[in-house]
């Protein structure tokens, strides 16, 4: 009996597709490494698998078939489990009689066939089609292969109640690209429920990250990241692709970075998503930023600050002119809080321009330029183009260098009001930074009149929150500026179904405020460090980070874990 291995060699090289030399190499590796033949041959490069598909089928006396033209009857799939199929990798085309008849990559593999006619009690009629083309069908053709997940994922959710906006001017996706999305509906439909479930939980960011075996799908909630079900590894790519779609992004690339946006109508509202794709080891990662402008509070007064915070802000916002810096970390609520002010002081009376990179929210009423530093509108140039068009107050995304910097001086010099961020991590630690990027003192002295660091700390949630006495030994080792000699009565949440069990729900901002008195300036002019600033603004009444922080958390609004983890230790 000619053996399984000597029927594919032959037929190989009686064709002349591959050499004698490279069928030793493939059979050592196979000894060595185990697997099928046919797949060594491929992976090694000697032949196409659709050459090999094609050659089989001649050899063997089997037909070929492309599946994408063959409409596959739903009860006949139910005949062969999912996990046989991916198994042997064969799908059940059709039935008639005591016969079924079965696609599959691998004719040779006789074995599989008689699992199959066994477990069935079906005899077996095989056709040959690529292995590309049986792993795209059973997941197609096998809906609850992703069922699971979606339950799991998203109980009480409808994929329905998701409508992708298109604006005028976008292009609409090819009649190919078109085709693949109306064939693979439940990719398309994860990746629906994915973006839902991250809306519903008010999630701020969306991550989908591959690896070696398996996908992670996070999502990041009042600023902590959190691991969701994931969906299968093997419509991994088909996920990216579908995100690519939305985002009008180029689905053939995959060696650079991409970045885009969509918008889709969620439960009677619209909502924006931001898109970033980097290539990484294992595929591509996708971080999607969720902008929900239902969620947004641009309302000074609602965004958890101390009064004596929104008194200060208040009144700088209110300044003729000069500048004003808001710093912290990325996701701190810089943006939030300057959109917030602009609200504060929009007036039909004021022209207010602002720069951002890119603009994250329409505000009705406030002229917004996305910066695009590709074809040269930068931060400096809008500035610059800015200034023309006679404003009163001008927001700037963020400083990132000296050339920005020098014009937002120059512009609060020369009579406007000018807000901004800056990366820095305490207020006086803001000043330090704009002499080290080169800007004489005396320029800051002259435009700077307030600066703000900021965190965010999650709230606890008000179904579940407790309360809670301290031992007086743990706040004693935590340093912290609070009189231990009585009980001190922080307090915490349980977790209930109203915060997903995690205790919080929604977030607050704690801030310290540094207002430029002449005893700071005098201290800036000689090029003073930061601690020896924070001092002198500490002693002039500046509440600092951790201090405003602790006010929070012994008045029941968050916990003293999120105070210490966002914040860090007064000197």
């Amino acid at each position: 009996m000619v053996s399984l291995k000597d029927r594919l060699t032959e037929i190989l090289i009686n064709n002349k597709l591959i050499t004698q030399v490279q069928l030793e190499q493939a059979l050592s590796i196979q000894k060595e490494k185990g697997g099928r033949l046919s797949d060594i041959i491929v992976a090694l490069k000697f032949i196409k698998e659709s050459e090999l598909v094609s050659t089989l089928s001649e050899g063997l006396g089997l037909p070929l078939m492309d599946l994408k033209r063959f409409k596959i009857d739903p009860e006949v799939v139910k005949i062969i489990p999912i996990d046989i199929a991916r198994h042997y990798q064969i799908v059940p085309l059709s039935k008639m009689g005591d016969t079924i008849t079965l696609a599959t990559a691998d004719p040779l593999n006789v074995f599989a066939i008689d699992d199959v006619s066994s477990l069935t009690g079906y005899k077996i009629n095989l056709i040959i089609s690529s292995s590309q083309d049986i792993a795209q069908t059973i997941e197609l053709v096998y809906p609850d292969s992703t069922k699971g997940v979606i339950d799991d994922l998203v109980k009480e959710m409808s994929a329905s109640s998701i409508e992708l906006v298109r604006e005028e001017s976008e292009i609409l996706p090819s009649d190919q690209e078109l085709n693949v999305m109306s064939r693979q509906a439940p990719v398309i439909q994860i990746t629906n429920m994915i973006l839902e479930e991250a809306v519903r939980k008010k999630a701020s960011d969306i991550l989908i990250e591959p690896f070696s075996k398996r996908l992670r799908v996070r999502f990041r909630i009042d600023g902590i990241l959190y691991e969701e079900k994931s969906p299968p590894k093997n419509i991994y790519t088909s996920i990216v692709s579908r995100i690519k779609i939305m985002s009008d992004l180029n689905i053939a690339e995959h060696r650079l970075p991409q970045d885009g946006r969509f918008k889709i109508k969620l439960l009677g509202k619209e909502v924006d998503f931001r898109v970033s794709i980097l290539p990484s080891s294992f595929g591509e990662k996708v971080a999607v930023r969720i902008l929900d402008k239902s969620q947004a509070t641009l309302n000074l007064e609602k965004l958890g600050f101390n009064k004596d915070t929104i008194i200060s802000l208040g009144k700088v916002a209110k300044l003729p002119h000069g500048m004003m810096l808001i710093c912290g970390p990325t996701g701190s609520g810089k943006t939030t809080t300057l959109y917030s002010i602009l609200k504060l002081v929009d007036s039909p009376d004021k022209n207010i321009v602002m720069v951002e990179d890119p603009v994250e929210f329409q505000l009705e009423g406030i002229n917004q330029v996305t910066a695009r530093p590709e074809i040269g509108l930068t931060f400096a140039a809008s500035l610059r183009s800015i200034l023309r068009q006679d404003p009163n107050i001008i927001m700037i995304g963020e400083i990132r260098d000296y050339e920005t910097v020098d014009i937002a001086i120059k512009s609060a010099l020369t009579g406007h009001l000018v807000l901004s961020t800056l990366h820095t991590t305490t207020a006086p630690g803001a000043v330090v930074r704009l002499v080290n990027m080169g800007v004489e003192p005396y320029l800051i002295n002259s435009s700077l009149v307030c600066v703000v660091a900021q965190r965010l700390v999650r709230k606890i949630c008000p179904h579940c929150r407790e309360e809670y006495i301290m031992k007086r030994e743990a706040l004693e080792s935590l340093k912290l500026n609070i009189d231990t000699s009585k009980d001190v009565r922080f307090f915490r949440g349980k977790g209930c179904t109203n915060c997903f069990n995690m205790g919080y729900i929604g977030r607050i901002g704690i801030a310290e405020v540094l207002l430029l008195s002449s005893a700071v300036r005098d201290l800036i002019l000689s090029r003073a460090q930061e601690h020896i600033i924070k001092q002198k603004a500490r002693e002039e009444g500046m509440r600092t980070l951790r201090e405003d922080g602790l006010s929070q958390a012994l008045k029941g609004i968050t916990t003293l874990e999120e105070i210490l983890r966002v914040t860090a230790p007064d000197e």
